[in-house]
């Protein structure tokens, strides 16, 4: 009683979500700012136009394949959380051993999928100007997709054990490398040709390798990891631990997947509509995903505090970690709303003053205002939910928020209603809406179901 009693102080219990929230925002604002500096970057090359399509259609692809790969290995997080609240350090490591075969299993195909890209563009109608570009684009980060499967891995492992610092620091240091790689090889210095957009992808790709092996010397020269002895040795596939890290994780990976669909679909879509809808809706969407990142660092952690506490066997906690979570991205979502819908302007100039592009994206800033709030409720309720190991009937969820409604609304009035992009972006407000009441419902299922069944086993 005296532990739940402690837990339900409301500046407490922000403070210790935001501590490790805090390095987990910044780590995803850094690993974020390299698309974004890849997209103001690419408007100051001689096509800007071609550059941005390029960017912003060969970047839905990619993510769309890494959402997957993301939300397969996001089970290690809260299976780490929960051993790691019951005291069982070993085991934690060794669910991480045994997930490092799913890390390695899911990097070729990511990186096969990117190399030989130009059919899938071509299929999906994109403007043939921009699928050559594009299509490199893809090839030079194929080269960076194995690595970033084992920076997952060891991400979601450090999370996992309550230490959010590496993310921080890797994504930082990311940012930073990612500034002059770019322009050697996108601009041509130093000797090397001028790629463009190519040459970004290659940059993107040197930083996911420099990236991955930070990560193994912080995990393996900090004290913090000692008691785990993550890297001690090698274990041998044990198939009964994969299946099961597969049970849960793979409902998250559709979830995430169908998720970020509804955005690649809609770049993919918009991209139909020709150089100018597709480079506007690259800066619109590039802006709200950078300001997305923030529910992205809280999400992990209440996954986090979550997962420790049903470890810990307090189910009140769990509860009570999560509606924290709500309050908290609910203040963030108003403040990143109210920067796009007062400084639209302000932050269209940031990427081009091209007077065509500009206003088009300035009016889908809006659409993107709108949407802050259901974007970062559902997205706290998702991470909740991973907390308890809940994640099926989440993945139904954004099935039918995503695909059902947010897809099939979206094309309609872009293609049938001659809204042209703003379209799908009514689309994509009306699956997030759906997503967040099913997510928050679930949520609150969820949890009062666990402290009921806690109070009368006591």
């Amino acid at each position: 009683m005296n532990s739940i009693t402690k837990e339900k102080n409301h500046p407490a219990e922000i403070a210790r979500t935001m501590k490790l929230a805090g390095p987990v925002i910044i780590g995803q604002l850094a690993v974020f700012s390299m698309n974004f500096i890849d997209t103001v970057m690419a408007g100051r090359l001689p096509e800007k136009e071609i550059a941005l399509s390029a960017l912003g259609i060969g970047g839905a692809v990619w993510s769309s394949m890494l959402m997957f790969i993301l939300g397969t290995l996001m089970v290690v997080q809260p299976s780490v959380a929960q051993l790691d609240g019951a005291q069982m350090k070993s085991e934690a490591a060794s669910q991480t051993r045994q997930a490092f075969w799913i890390a390695l299993a899911l990097g070729g195909p990511f990186a096969l999928v990117c190399w030989f890209s130009e059919p899938l563009l071509t299929a999906f109608s994109i403007d043939p100007v921009i699928v050559p570009e594009a299509a490199g684009y893809l090839r030079a980060l194929a080269w960076g997709a194995p690595a970033l499967s084992l920076v997952f891995l060891l991400r979601f492992f450090s999370e996992g054990t309550g230490n959010t610092t590496p993310t921080m620091l890797y994504g930082i240091a990311g940012a930073l490398l990612n500034i002059p790689l770019n322009y050697v090889l996108m601009f041509g210095k130093l000797g090397f040709p001028a790629l463009g957009t190519v040459g970004c992808g290659y940059a993107t790709s040197i930083v996911i390798w420099l990236q991955f092996l930070l990560l193994v010397l912080y995990i393996h020269m900090h004290r913090h990891y000692r008691p785990f002895a993550l890297m001690s040795y090698v274990e041998a596939p044990d198939w009964q631990k994969i299946w099961s890290l597969l049970k849960v994780g793979v409902p998250i990976a559709i979830a995430i997947f169908v998720e970020g669909s509804l955005f690649v679909g809609a770049a993919l879509l918009i991209g139909r509509l020709g150089p100018v809808a597709a480079a506007a809706h690259l800066i619109a969407i590039n802006f709200s995903a950078l300001m997305f990142m923030i529910p992205v660092g809280l999400s992990s952690a209440i996954s986090i505090r979550v997962g420790n506490a049903i470890g810990r066997q307090e189910p009140e906690a769990a509860r009570y970690a999560g509606m924290i979570g709500v309050a908290i991205v609910l203040g963030f979502q108003t403040m990143s709303a109210a920067a796009m819908f007062l400084f639209p302007g302000l932050i269209v100039s940031i990427y081009t003053s091209d007077a065509v592009v500009a206003p088009l994206a300035v009016s889908l800033l809006f659409y993107a205002a709108i949407f802050q709030y259901p974007d970062g409720l559902q997205m706290v309720a998702a991470g909740a939910l991973r907390g308890y190991k809940d994640t099926r009937m989440p993945m139904v969820y954004m099935i039918i928020s995503f695909w059902i409604v947010g897809m099939t609304l979206g094309y309609n009035l872009t293609f049938n209603r001659g809204m042209g992009p703003a379209g799908m972006w009514v689309g994509m407000i009306a699956g997030l809406t759906v997503a967040a009441g099913l997510m928050l419902r679930r949520f609150n299922h969820t949890s009062r179901k666990l402290v009921q069944d806690s109070g009368r086993g006591g």
